[in-house]
């Protein structure tokens, strides 16, 4: 894929200052997420500099993809630094959202997460959740555990990520990571397919919706090792936020299923340590015994807290006692320059697809024809809004063709 020399030095830029996150918006400053905090940099980008950094990094049919949806998510390696990247439209034009993911093969010693996280790892089947709020590591940490799984255990894993954010290279274990819209045309496709591909460990990017939990759940209960991720602030909640997913008159089979099922529950959160200049995750943790399913399958989940503070000696953590841990924590992991720079990116092969319609210039003779009608997908994403703005990018380039694509949508 070719890449813009101007984005290269914006995301170097971003990581020699230590931001998790850079935002670009057009005819203004990037700004960087730096241990929290948004800091304003000084050079504007243009409307139609960030339009041509978008262009090259999607290529022409991403392109008309993005024209039609309005957003597109996609993961590559910049200047050895592996980001997820989101372009959208906004009422300025374009705007892009990039996380700097972390720069080294992440373990559970190498995130500096707690050990007693290795007890998941002797699980052959069942659910992991991995939680907290947005921004928060989970992924890290989600690819953390798969790691320590691959270099430990001969197992089968299947990855479903949309987009993919770290590669694995497969050491005792075979992992086969599926890209949502690249290799599979939904998370709810490729988790029935992996029923059919005999994996013993399948790990669910994200739980977007209700088929897609319900799936989930059901590939934890048929032996597999389920790991996936939601949006929590503690335990209990991510819990709740499951079993709330669907209707009401099913949450007591889903409470079911899921105190059968569930493994572990893993809620974090970042936590800035200026001496090391590294932000570590804080934990609360919870593994599964008699009490806890049965909490679960009376729904009395405010009495989690309790269950927590009474399960140290099950390697149970609440957040005050995590944070004990890593007060008294002094065999600290910081990646070195060397690590930071040895990211290693992998070119998928493409298969041949049909080409995406191409918007077209409007007929003089049909006025009452609509050419955005004609030109509307018949199955667009539900998570995206129907093309409806005549307006989608505002530049000033007159020579880019995307002005005669812009004149066809009115």
């Amino acid at each position: 894929m070719a890449m813009s020399a101007a984005l290269e030095n914006l995301v170097s830029m971003a990581r020699s200052q230590g931001a998790s996150d850079l935002h670009l918006e057009s005819n203004m400053a990037p700004v960087l997420r730096v241990r929290g905090t948004l800091n304003h940099t000084e050079s504007i980008i243009s409307s139609s500099e960030l339009m041509s950094i978008a262009r090259t990094l999607l290529g022409e049919e991403s392109w008309y993809e993005f024209i039609e949806q309005k957003s597109f998510d996609l993961s590559l390696t910049i200047s050895g630094i592996r980001c997820r990247i989101n372009i959208m439209k906004t009422a300025r034009g374009i705007g892009m959202a990039i996380r700097l993911l972390a720069p080294f093969k992440a373990t559970i010693d190498k995130l500096n997460l707690h050990p007693d996280l290795r007890q998941i790892l002797s699980h052959n089947h069942g659910l992991v959740l991995i939680s907290g709020p947005t921004g928060s590591g989970k992924s890290s940490t989600m690819a953390a555990l798969i790691e320590e799984i691959n270099t430990s255990l001969p197992r089968h894993i299947i990855t479903i990520e949309n987009p993919i954010e770290y590669h694995f290279k497969s050491q005792r274990s075979l992992i086969r990571q599926r890209e949502v819209g690249r290799d599979t045309p939904s998370f709810n496709q490729a988790l029935i397919d992996s029923l059919r591909e005999d994996p013993d460990v399948i790990m669910v990017g994200e739980m977007r919706d209700t088929e897609t939990m319900r799936l989930t759940l059901n590939a934890a209960e048929t032996g597999h090792l389920v790991f996936a991720t939601v949006h929590s602030s503690n335990v209990a909640e991510a819990i709740q936020r499951v079993v709330s997913a669907f209707p009401s008159e099913i949450q007591e089979s889903i409470r079911s299923q899921l105190a059968d099922s569930l493994v572990a529950v893993i809620c974090q959160r970042l936590r800035y340590k200026p001496d090391l200049r590294i932000r570590v995750p804080e934990c609360e943790i919870m593994f599964t015994n008699t009490p806890v399913r049965a909490l679960i399958r009376e729904g009395k989940l405010f009495k989690m807290r309790d269950v927590l503070q009474t399960g140290a000696s099950e390697n149970m953590w609440t957040f005050s006692r995590y944070v004990s841990w890593l007060d008294a924590k002094q065999n600290w992991y910081v990646p070195s320059e060397r690590e930071v720079l040895e990211v290693e990116d992998e070119t998928p092969v493409h298969l041949p697809t049909s080409p995406k319609p191409r918007v077209q210039a409007p007929q003089k003779a049909s006025p009452s024809v609509h050419s955005s009608e004609k030109s509307k997908p018949k199955n667009q994403d539900k998570k995206h809004h129907e093309y409806s703005d005549p307006d989608i990018l505002e530049i000033d380039d007159d020579e880019d063709d995307l002005d005669h694509i812009v004149r066809g949508l009115k």
